[in-house]
């Protein structure tokens, strides 16, 4: 049976398209813990229990749109999927949404707000005003088509018929809804000589549609409000930031313009009536577009995942680039330290230095050494004149010889026979040259000559 051999790779790639198709998306629960944002923005962390843990991402895409930050050993709840790295053969969940356990998103930043609120002092019962017994108008801060409206210019007019109310409508949720309620804060200031109240209201809700009155923008303009703001949001049980900002909190807006003005308890009936409707029909709004967008999810591949998967490569590869710029760099300094420590040592001024005696005692021993060795060859020199002088012909002929040559071959005559008669011949002496004339020849034997 041949057997099927597989590379790492072929490997790891079957077991992501494995879990990939296994596990499209799951809700997962635990503890996070080594938590890294990058200059990426994306969450790095991992998710463990008592027994087990995994490595969970979220992008920036996806975490942008969370209105809480999450910490090392938060609890949380998230929808993601499955995925493998591949050049590492790690598996980790991508999350696409992620919530505290036991308290949502909107509760952790309600409360990480609230705290940084309660150290700059804003919620100090020293920096609250009084609310005027009888107002002359008052300021009405919510929606302008509301039921809470109604109610508070009813029961107003109900118990003083007489009071002015100005209305600064505004949008209590939704998008633009935190900028109008600044404005119209700002706007009933202007008229503080007129208005002695601000009542900032507007019914009740889920924690999502308080996010307004949970913004620091609006806590800092009730902050800064120089009329006394009676803040009269949601129910009894609902605390927004602008309740713990404002300088006399209602436990209902009804409740506020009875503080103010005062109001009837039957409306706070209507209005937790309307409220409870409104939360319920909105639960299940959100639970029926949650349920099918979970449906949607687990049909659909998202084109977003080949470039997820880029973006971890790249974090990785950046990773480890950077390191290994690092170490080159690091290495280079200590060759460098080492080569600039090696140059001083061997720098040619100062072997300069340190040769310079050794080259004046050389520069005198060479000097002697030339003298003597010219003072011996002078005498040499002297020796070869003279015995060049003894072997030179012109000493011979300064003892009265002379030498004797042919005209004009200059040829040496060393005896009768190298001549003829009439032949003309030059005797040289020691001093000058004679011209003469063959007339005879006679052989004399040389031992009777000498």
């Amino acid at each position: 049976m041949q057997r099927k051999i597989y590379s790492v790779s072929e490997l790891t790639a079957e077991i992501k398209e494995v879990l990939e198709e296994r596990y499209p998306f799951v809700w997962i629960s635990g503890e996070i813990s080594n938590l890294r944002v990058p200059a990426s923005r994306h969450f790095y962390f991992t998710l463990k229990d008592d027994k087990a843990q995994i490595s969970g991402i979220m992008f920036r895409g996806q975490n942008r749109s969370l209105k809480f930050m999450p910490e090392d050993g938060m609890s949380v709840v998230g929808l993601g999927r499955i995925s493998v790295y591949e050049p590492r053969g790690n598996y980790q969940i991508i999350f696409e949404y992620l919530e505290p356990r036991g308290a949502g998103e909107l509760q952790i930043a309600f409360e990480q707000l609230k705290a940084a609120l309660v150290a700059e002092g804003l919620f100090d019962d020293a920096r609250k005003k009084p609310i005027p017994f009888l107002p002359r108008a008052i300021g009405v801060v919510t929606s302008g088509t509301g039921a809470v409206v109604h109610d508070i210019i009813q029961v107003a007019h109900r118990r003083f018929p007489g009071v002015g109310i100005h209305i600064a409508p505004v949008r209590v949720q939704g998008d633009g809804a935190e900028n109008e309620i600044v404005q119209a804060i700002t706007l009933l200031n202007r008229c503080a000589d007129e208005i002695d109240t601000i009542i900032l209201a507007r019914g009740g809700g889920s924690l999502e549609d308080f996010q307004a009155f949970n913004s620091e923008a609006v806590a800092r303009a009730v902050f800064e409000s120089e009329i006394p703001v009676i803040s009269g949001v949601g129910h009894e049980t609902d605390f927004t930031i602008a309740d713990f900002v404002a300088d006399l909190r209602a436990p209902t807006p009804s409740a506020a313009a009875e503080i103010a003005v005062p109001l009837k308890s039957e409306l706070v009936a209507r209005n937790m009536d309307l409220t409870g409707k409104l939360f319920r029909w909105t639960e299940r709004y959100i639970a029926q577009k949650r349920q099918r967008l979970e449906e949607t999810s687990r049909r659909l591949v998202h084109p977003r995942r080949r470039v997820e998967d880029l973006w971890l490569r790249l974090e990785d590869i950046t990773g480890r680039l950077s390191a290994r710029c690092r170490d080159v760099l690091r290495r280079e300094r200590e060759r460098l330290r080492w080569q600039r420590h090696r140059l001083s040592v061997h720098a040619p001024l100062q072997q300069a230095r340190q040769l310079d005696p050794a080259l004046k005692r050389l520069r005198g021993t060479l000097a002697a050494a030339v003298q003597r060795q010219v003072e011996r060859e002078r005498m040499r020199v002297d020796d070869l004149r003279g015995r060049l002088e003894v072997l030179n012909p012109l000493a011979v002929l300064r003892r009265g010889y002379s030498i004797t040559q042919t005209v004009p071959a200059g040829d040496i005559v060393r005896s009768v026979g190298d001549v003829a008669v009439g032949q003309d011949l030059d005797v040289r002496l020691a001093k000058g040259v004679i011209r003469c004339r063959v007339e005879e020849r006679s052989d004399i034997d040389d031992e009777t000559n000498v």
